[in-house]
């Protein structure tokens, strides 16, 4: 089994939202895409998706994007991204999913065989420009639910198991490399965690390590719309 990650699809199957605005890498972007997944993924491995899948606005809508990856090999899993915007109810998105290859982590995690996944959302970290008390309330809610992660990650790991964490903004800033995310990531043994959100010419290295933990970006625009190689 191999573990893989692009994040940040914005697919826009039904809505009028063209990528190729953001610049000529994005023509087409879900073909590259598509195209790299379909040499490199078998039915055996993991595909991660770290949030902003959809444009849609509504569940009908980002169901409709989602299904565009049923033709696609291996297991997806995914978490919500600030644009998900029809990503509205855990049970109902879970139940609505095309079949058993795709699951939906929101504050909890899977397990694929010695490798067990979390993840959430995350949110602005402080040290960020123009961080606001709003963006504070989000970053404080939003470590406690990486707590929950945590709380279901220690029902099933097993020893030897390995822990990845699935986060959609990045989990520092480079002004303030040490936060509430990083200190639960390292206080609860997760060996990667892959993000997304950052894109165009924005700054942030591709891969980190820090304190023991690698830290990998995978937005799709950032990685030349390739999947990464995590495990």
């Amino acid at each position: 089994m191999k573990i893989f990650s692009i994040s940040d699809l914005h697919l826009s199957g039904k809505v009028e939202k063209p990528m190729d605005v953001f610049g000529e890498g994005w023509e087409n972007h879900f073909e590259k895409i598509k195209s790299d997944w379909l040499q490199r993924v078998s039915e055996e491995d993991v595909v991660l998706i770290c949030g902003d899948i959809s444009w849609g606005l509504n569940l009908a809508d980002g169901l409709f994007d989602i299904q565009s990856l049923a033709c696609l090999p291996g297991k997806k899993v995914f978490i919500r991204g600030n644009h998900d915007y029809w990503w509205n109810g855990i049970t109902k998105i879970r139940r609505s999913a095309p079949d058993d290859t795709f699951c939906f982590l929101q504050n909890d995690c899977v397990k694929f065989n010695d490798v067990v996944i979390c993840g959430s959302r995350g949110w602005t970290c402080p040290g960020s420009n123009d961080f606001t008390d709003n963006d504070m309330r989000l970053y404080l809610r939003e470590s406690e639910r990486f707590k929950l992660c945590f709380d279901a990650v220690k029902k099933v790991k097993e020893e030897g198991d390995r822990v990845l964490a699935m986060i959609h903004y990045p989990p520092f800033s480079l002004k303030s490399p040490d936060t509430l995310f990083t200190s639960l990531f390292e206080e609860n043994g997760v060996e990667k965690v892959i993000f997304g959100h950052i894109h165009g010419a924005i700054y942030f290295p591709l891969r980190t390590q820090k304190n023991g933990i690698e830290y990998i970006l995978t937005s799709c625009d950032k990685v030349g719309f390739t999947l990464q190689r995590i495990l």
